[in-house]
Formats: structure tokens, C-alpha cells, sequence
């Protein structure tokens, strides 16, 4: 019989892969394009991490899974090579980022290729190849045109450890996700690029996406829109100017936006966030020492932390404002729980209805004037004759602070109006007496891409003195890095290394052909990797940021998986630089994704891994102890695709011995056999299902299923050529070397994946005891599920409710009743 020897199996079919093209498509030619994506990694350490490893499984599997059905599919490969986390690791190690990645990229190839991922390695990318950057900067330059790309001074985050600024997407906790260190706030002049500009594009895109629900909730909670009005309060006194800040707007006025106009007749204080720069203009002499001392001790705490904070602080500056409502003079305080990026940095406060201004109000014994009634609550009796009389009974809600919808009380013509229509009506009335207006706000800030370090594409950008700033041509891009041996660590002083290059910085200007200046920053690798699944199309075309006929047979991306760690950087950012795209007419698409899946953290024995730890599991490691087809398995068997899985050096052994005990199934096929109908029923449920599993990404049921199709064949006296190839098919996207050799031995010429060898199963077998059951919302059709005949109908509502596809249908829905057919249909009647 023999043991099965996976190290030479695996080494012989991962060189043979790679040598054979067998998952090189023809880009041009394919029928049948299927474009499997995962995120390319950074080459920022020694080797693959194991969540790497597994989230590149993920997209591997379906990408096998999609070529045995006949697809022609393209898997590429590329490295993540510019930006912080490079620039760190060579700094770590004492290596230039340039000398370094020539040793880490070789290393992740070797790991890669022996994994057995089916990649297209004829087309790999790399963000530090200046065919690469030369059109990251022709998107900088595009944007530039088109008002996107400003250079503008604001408040950043500075990392003192990376010693550079950060976006706001790039602080975790009020930590830098990079290095961990604490985030300090400066006032800098930087590049951004507007995304603010496509903030409702952005969130309208949500809808129509087949992304992880997690995903685009973070999205849209990241993007946070809120409508509401500006209201305009008249400073006192009146000689503070405001025009500074609000240019044409009446110096004598200072705005806040609320999503509450309805409670305008209860704001008894205002408050200034700490950065606000109208703060020391507001400040009495007498306070100016304490409000001084205030910003500075706020100047050292995250915006999370103040958000977060239990203990409310402030200092009342000694200057008041008007509420424009009722002409109440109200003072003006400045307290940290107000941010200067949400809204105007400003705000109306109302203890009665808000938590957080109730909390300062009570602390610093400030009035509270109670302008919104909860709606009382109907009940109606239990006894039976007071029902049939209609009876009710009001129950009033009693709070110390009441933030929910309501009715207007203590507030004039609002008095008796529900809150909506309160909004409405002081709205109008702010309006026609040129006191406020509509408005709709978003957290989301512009993108922040300017980087005080070496290792990043360089901002194409020339200072002039007679032309000013000017973007630089696209004939003469790429803006080519320096090629740095020392003096290429960052300084901390504001200023990129390259500041320090005069070769680099002085230059002419391209439109007058004086002498000028280059910017000296370089670009948020994040912009590098918001575009890279373009170029993977044509990577070495030198006229165009990629062969747009390509493009238009393979693009949008069919399936990507990823963390959802990156929702509001990468997954945001390919977004933003897609519709760019889509503007420019270089797409004809928004999304570019059409299916995005979040997968889940590998722990180990139930903790996170950590160096410091020692926990962490090195993929190449257990390749070398159990075979990377085993360790694949696994880690798709552990659990749910998107849930948190741990992993156990004991529970990897079994799956070792699943592998073992397919391969001793091999002795039992013969020419002549004859399966009987429980082999058969069962592989062809098994093909059923597995095809089901693959296109839900449950492949751990997946996994589940081939198990148990692997016990019914071991009981077996012997096993037929057809059953046995129909069985290696089904395992061969996640035991691609051993079911590749098993075909082989059974005597095909061409590779596993050379043709279209997924089985398809024969209803006969599987009709006997499963039904397709019709699901149908209000009498409409909404799709249809695999069920067991015989279901009653309890069983039924739930299997249905358990299906991703019907939740839109029937979550937070009120179901009047249920229409049951039996062994045919299940129709929900619920509240439109």
C-alpha cells in the first residue's frame, strides 16, 4: 500500500504548475473570464503569516473550485512593497527597504509557489517598480486637475514613531496602527485628496454591493452622514471676527451644526472644541490662563479617548453667545468632548436631551431646560370587557435626560409637534429669517496622502515662484525615487529625507522652465494599493495605466477576500480611486468588486498571536510537518469563512489523517467495479452539496461533507474509475497535490485543472429525499432552498431564516402569518 510521501508530492506539482502555466490564462483569448482576487501582501517580514496565508486560501480554493467548472481563471500575485510597514522593517533590521525586499520578496515567492496557490506568476506587480509608481502618480496628477489633490494646512495626526503624519483611518485606538505609538495632534500643511467630494456617491454604493454586511456597516458608520441644520448664534461681544473662519459669512455670527434643530429652545450653553481657532479670540482675560492650560492637556489625548471618556471636562472662556430663538445670552465654554472634525468644531449644547451635554451640565451645574416630552406609551388591559370597550391606559416615561423623538414642549410655535415635524418647521423659520439652513453633515474627512518619509512614490509636484504649484506632466512621470544608501531615515522634524537630496529637489519648471523646487513628501501607500488589481492586467504596459480591451473582459473584480480591518482604508480607498476612474472613462463601473467576503482572525489555542507571545504559526513550518494540503484544509474546516477560528496543533493532525486515508482509497479502484447505491447516492448528494457549500463559502460544511463521502468509500469493497475521478475533482481545491497525483496515477495525461472536470450530480440519486422548497415573501417569488422531504413547517421558517439571501426579506419584519405547502412552498405575509 505505501505511505503517502506529501513533502515530494507537493514539491513535484508546485514546480510542475509553475513550469506548465496550468494557472496562466490567456487574457485576450478567454471565453469565460473569472477574476479571483486576494489581497496582496506586504514583504515587510521574513516570511508569510498565517493570516495571510489563510485569507490567500480562501480566494485560492474558489479560484480551483471555478476552473474545474470550465472558467478561465486569473489569480495574480503581487507585493505591497512601498510604505511604512517596509520602511520600519529595514530600519528594524538595518537595511535599506531596497536591499531588504530583494531577500523578503524572493522568500514569500519560494512560500508561495511550494503552498500551491494557483497564482498567474507572468504578471506579478510591485509597487516599488517605477512602471508600477509611474501611474500611482498619474492618478495624483488627475486628481490635482480636477480640484481633488489640495495642499492645505489642517490639524493631523503626527506618529512620533514613524515620524510622519498619518490619514485618520490609520489611527487605531488612538495609537498608530503601524507602530503603536501614540498619535499627536499638529497643525501641518499637507497634500489631501477630497474624498468629502464623494461621500454620498461613496454611501449610495453601499446599497446595491455584494460585500460583507460587516464591511459596508463600517463603511457607512465611517462615512456618517447626518442630516440636520447649520444654526447661526450671535457672538458677544460683537467685535470677535469671525471672518477667518467663515469668510463672507457675517463676522458677528459663529455656526454649529445639530441634527436637533427641534430643541434649539433648550440650549442653555455652547461649547468650542480646544483646536477650534476662534477659542483664544473668545477668551476674557481673566480665564485666559486656565483655558490656555485646557488646550494643552487636551493636546495630548486621542479623539477616541475623548469620545470615550467617562469624566466630562471644560473652562467656560468668560465670553457668551445669542440663541438666535429666543435672544437668551448663553455661555461659551471650551470642553474636549467636542471634536473639531465632526461639523463646524462647535456646538449647541442641550442637557435635556443629549447624554453627554447632560453629563457636563450636571458637573458644572448649567440649567437644563426640558423642550421634548417622550411619546406615552399605549397599554392596553388585560381585562377582557375594558378591551371590547376600548379602553387604553397611558403610561408616561420618566428620564433624566430624554435623546429619542418626541413631542415639543416649552417651545413656542414648536409647542404639541412631533419631532420631525418640529425639525421641519424651525428649519423654515432659521431660513426666512437668514438665521440657518438646511444641511447634511459627514465624519468623513479628506484623505490626508502626504508621508515625511524615503520610501513611498514622491508627490509629482514642482513649486514655482512665478507658476506656483504645478503638477508635473505625464510625459516626464515617473518621478523617480533616489536611489539611498544613508540619510534615508526619517528626521522627525516635519520634513521627508528627501528635502535633503539637492539633486532631487532642485529642478525647472515644467511650464516656464525656471528653476523650481520638488515636493519633498512622498504618497500614503494606500494609494498604491487602491489601484494595484488594474494594473495586474497589464503589468508592464508603459502608455496606459492598463490595456483597457483587457480590462473590459475581466473587470470588475469577480470575488475578494480580505480582513475587514481594511474597510475604512483599502476597501474605502479602491472605492474613491475607482469612481475617479469611472470620471476619467478609463472604467464604466462604481463597485470595483463585485463580491467582497471579510474573513475571519486564525488564533492560537483560542489567543491572538504575538512574537511576544510566542504563539505564532509559521505556514511554512507546518507545511514541512503535516503537508500544505492538510494545512489548508484545516484551516477552512475550523469554522464559518468569516468567523474567528482557532487553531491546535492536535486538531491539524486529524486533518492530516483524512489526507492519509484518501490516499490509501487509491488500492481500492478498480476497472471492473461496480458501485453500489450507497456509494452512489451519496456522491452525487455529496457533488450536490459541495457545489452549494462552494458558492456560499461555507467551506468547512464543505470540507464536512468530503469527510463523510471519504468514510462511505472506505467502507466500501471497492470503488469504480468514475466514482473515484469524480471524487478527486471535489477534493482537488483543497488537496490539490494529492488529488492531482491521484489522477494522474489513474491514468490522465493532463493536469486535474486542464479542463472541465467538476462532476455534476445526478438527480435521480439525490430526488428520493430532498426537495427544492419555493420561498416566497408576500406572495412574491424571493428564491428557493435544498430542504428534506417531509419538513414541517417550523423547521422550514427557520432553515429559510437561516439563509443570507432571504435576511433582507424578513429581518426586523413583523410576519402576520405563514402559508405552508408541504414537500412545495413557504410564503411570508408580513407588514409592508
Amino acid at each position: 500500500m505505501g505511505q503517502y510521501n506529501y513533502k515530494k508530492t507537493e514539491k513535484k506539482w508546485a514546480e510542475k504548475w509553475v513550469r506548465d502555466k496550468t494557472f496562466t490564462p490567456d487574457l485576450s483569448g478567454a471565453k469565460n473570464p473569472y477574476y479571483a482576487l486576494f489581497m496582496f501582501p506586504y514583504p515587510s517580514a521574513e516570511g508569510l503569516h498565517i493570516g495571510n496565508f489563510y485569507a490567500f486560501t480562501c480566494v485560492d480554493v474558489m479560484a480551483k473550485y471555478k476552473k474545474l467548472q470550465g472558467f478561465d481563471v486569473f489569480e495574480p500575485i503581487g507585493f505591497d512593497a512601498f510604505g511604512l510597514h517596509s520602511e520600519n522593517y529595514a530600519l528594524t533590521i538595518g537595511e535599506t527597504p531596497r536591499k531588504m525586499l530583494r531577500r523578503t520578496e524572493e522568500n514569500f515567492r519560494k512560500q508561495l509557489k511550494m503552498a500551491g496557490l494557483g497564482c498567474d506568476w507572468t504578471r506579478e506587480v510591485d509597487t516599488a517598480n517605477p512602471n508600477y509608481y509611474k501611474w500611482t502618480q498619474w492618478i495624483f496628477t488627475k486628481l490635482f486637475e480636477r480640484g481633488l489633490a489640495v495642499r492645505k494646512e489642517s490639524l493631523v495626526h503626527w506618529c512620533p514613531g514613524c515620524k510622519t503624519v498619518l490619514a485618520d483611518e490609520q489611527i487605531e485606538n488612538g495609537v498608530c496602527e503601524r507602530c503603536g505609538s501614540i498619535s499627536e495632534k499638529k497643525k501641518m500643511k499637507q497634500w489631501f485628496f477630497k474624498i468629502t467630494d464623494y461621500a454620498q456617491r461613496i454611501l449610495d454604493g453601499l446599497n446595491e454591493m455584494d460585500w460583507s454586511e460587516i464591511t459596508k456597516a463600517a463603511q457607512k458608520n465611517w462615512i456618517g452622514r447626518s442630516e440636520g441644520a447649520i444654526i447661526k448664534f450671535e457672538v458677544q461681544p460683537p467685535n470677535i471676527d469671525t471672518s477667518a473662519q467663515f469668510g463672507e459669512v457675517e463676522p458677528q455670527y459663529i455656526e454649529v451644526f445639530t441634527t436637533r434643530p427641534d430643541t434649539l429652545f433648550g440650549v442653555t450653553y455652547f461649547v468650542l472644541s480646544p483646536e477650534h481657532n476662534l477659542v483664544r479670540q473668545f477668551t476674557t482675560d481673566e480665564q485666559r490662563e486656565e483655558v490656555e492650560k485646557y488646550i494643552k492637556d487636551t493636546a495630548s489625548k486621542s479623539d477616541l479617548d475623548r469620545m470615550e471618556s467617562k469624566e466630562k471636562t471644560g473652562v467656560f472662556t468668560g465670553a457668551y453667545v445669542i440663541n438666535p430663538v429666543n435672544n437668551e445670552k448663553i455661555p461659551v465654554w471650551v470642553a474636549d468632548y467636542v471634536l473639531m472634525g465632526y461639523g463646524t468644531g462647535a456646538i449647541m449644547a442641550v442637557p435635556a436631551h443629549d447624554e453627554r451635554d447632560w453629563e457636563f451640565a450636571k458637573k458644572y451645574d448649567l440649567p437644563i431646560k426640558k423642550v421634548v416630552e417622550p411619546p406615552a406609551l399605549l397599554r392596553i388591559p388585560r381585562n377582557i370587557e375594558d378591551i371590547a370597550a376600548g379602553a387604553k391606559e397611558e403610561i408616561k416615561i420618566e428620564a433624566e435626560y430624554w435623546s429619542a423623538e418626541g413631542v415639543n414642549i416649552n417651545s413656542e410655535f414648536l409647542n404639541g409637534l412631533a419631532t420631525d415635524e418640529a425639525k421641519k418647521k424651525m428649519t423654515e423659520w432659521l431660513k426666512e429669517k437668514n438665521l440657518g439652513r438646511a444641511n447634511i453633515n459627514y465624519k468623513l474627512r479628506d484623505w490626508c496622502i502626504s508621508r515625511q518619509r524615503y520610501w513611498g512614490p514622491p508627490i509629482p509636484v514642482i513649486y514655482c515662484e512665478k507658476c506656483g504649484i504645478v503638477s508635473v506632466p505625464e510625459k516626464d512621470l515617473p518621478v523617480l525615487l533616489p536611489d539611498l544608501e544613508k540619510e534615508w531615515e526619517p528626521a522627525g522634524d516635519g520634513k521627508g529625507p528627501l528635502s535633503k537630496v539637492d539633486s532631487f529637489v532642485k529642478t525647472e519648471c515644467p511650464k516656464c522652465g525656471k528653476p523650481a523646487k520638488r515636493e519633498t513628501d512622498v504618497m500614503d501607500n494606500f494609494l498604491d494599493s487602491a489601484w494595484y488589481y488594474y494594473r495586474y492586467l497589464s503589468p508592464e504596459n508603459g502608455e496606459e495605466i492598463f490595456d483597457k480591451k483587457i480590462g473590459d473582459k475581466w473587470l470588475p473584480v469577480d470575488f475578494y477576500v480580505g480582513g475587514n480591518e481594511h474597510a475604512v482604508l483599502h476597501l474605502m480607498y479602491t472605492r474613491f480611486i475607482t469612481m475617479l476612474l469611472r470620471d476619467l472613462d478609463v472604467v464604466d463601473f462604481d463597485n470595483p468588486f463585485k463580491r467582497f467576503r471579510a474573513n475571519g482572525m486564525i488564533l492560537k489555542d483560542g489567543k491572538k498571536m504575538s512574537k511576544s507571545k510566542g504563539n505564532v504559526v509559521n505556514p511554512e513550518e507546518y507545511g514541512e510537518k503535516v503537508g500544505y494540503d492538510a494545512l489548508k484544509s484545516y484551516l477552512l474546516f475550523l469554522g464559518p469563512f468569516e468567523e474567528n477560528r482557532s487553531f491546535s496543533d492536535e486538531g491539524i493532525l486529524g486533518t492530516m489523517r483524512w489526507v492519509d486515508k484518501i490516499y490509501r482509497l487509491k488500492d481500492k479502484v478498480k476497472e471492473s467495479a461496480k458501485d453500489g447505491n450507497k456509494v452512489l447516492r451519496n456522491l452525487h448528494k455529496t457533488i450536490k452539496r459541495v457545489s452549494e457549500d462552494f458558492e456560499g463559502q461555507k467551506y468547512n460544511t464543505a470540507i464536512a461533507r468530503l469527510m463523510e463521502m471519504t468514510n462511505v468509500l472506505s467502507a466500501a469493497d471497492e470503488i469504480s474509475r468514475d466514482t473515484w475521478l469524480k471524487f478527486l475533482a471535489l477534493t482537488a481545491p483543497f488537496l490539490p497535490a494529492l488529488a492531482e497525483e491521484m489522477w494522474e496515477r489513474a491514468g490522465n495525461k493532463s493536469s486535474i485543472f486542464g479542463h472541465k472536470n467538476w462532476p455534476e450530480y445526478d438527480l435521480g440519486f439525490v430526488r428520493e429525499d430532498e426537495f427544492e422548497l419555493v420561498v416566497q415573501v408576500n406572495g412574491k417569488l424571493r428564491g428557493s432552498i435544498t430542504a428534506p422531504r417531509g419538513i414541517n413547517e417550523k423547521e422550514a421558517e427557520k432553515k429559510v431564516r437561516a439563509e443570507e439571501k432571504f435576511k433582507k426579506y424578513l429581518e426586523n419584519r413583523i410576519i402576520k402569518k405563514t402559508i405552508f405547502v408541504k414537500n412545495r412552498l413557504i410564503n411570508f405575509v408580513i407588514d409592508k
